[in-house]
């Protein structure tokens, strides 16, 4: 166990026939135990101060892991938001595609049902145009028929007109 300043105060030596001047020793007892309990004061506060400084480091590890553990669960946060982004990417292109797909199949039928409209519509226009010149050609052969002419030549008499009545 180590001395203790009151250790050195206490401490009697023996008296001898040519011993060392009393006062002197006494003065330097005085002055170690000064000296020793300036550095028993020493490492207490050194020991203090350690401590403070180990809790100090001990409180700036518990936020360190604080922060890793952090940043790792915003890195897999993040993974997790860029893998959903991803899927939600590719079904978005998918859901595209298909009503592409679905528009581009509607318009090829709306164009082959049109392309038939219109050859329903032309044959229509040939039948029209075929019956139509068919009943000018008629009616300029009436119109050229002797039977205008010999009306025209017909006359009627006044006396005729007279009796009818």
């Amino acid at each position: 166990m180590p001395l203790t300043p009151l250790d050195i105060h206490n401490k009697e030596f023996a008296k001898g026939f040519r011993g060392y001047d009393e006062d002197e020793v006494n003065e330097f007892l005085d002055q170690v135990i000064k000296d020793y309990e300036n550095i028993i004061r020493e490492k207490k506060e050194l020991e203090e101060r350690l401590n403070e400084l180990t809790d100090r480091i001990g409180h700036y590890n518990n936020i360190e892991e604080t922060l890793n553990k952090s940043i790792v669960v915003a890195q897999e946060a993040a993974e997790e938001v860029k893998r959903n982004a991803q899927k939600e990417a590719k079904l978005i292109i998918k859901e595209a595609e298909k009503n592409a797909d679905r528009i581009v199949n509607e318009s090829l039928s709306k164009a082959r049902k049109i392309a038939l409209e219109i050859e329903e519509l032309k044959k229509q226009s040939k039948v029209f145009r075929t019956r139509f010149k068919m009943l000018i050609e008629a009616q300029l052969d009436m119109l050229n028929n002797d039977d205008w002419d010999h009306l025209l030549e017909y006359e009627l008499d006044a006396s005729e007109l007279n009796s009818t009545k």
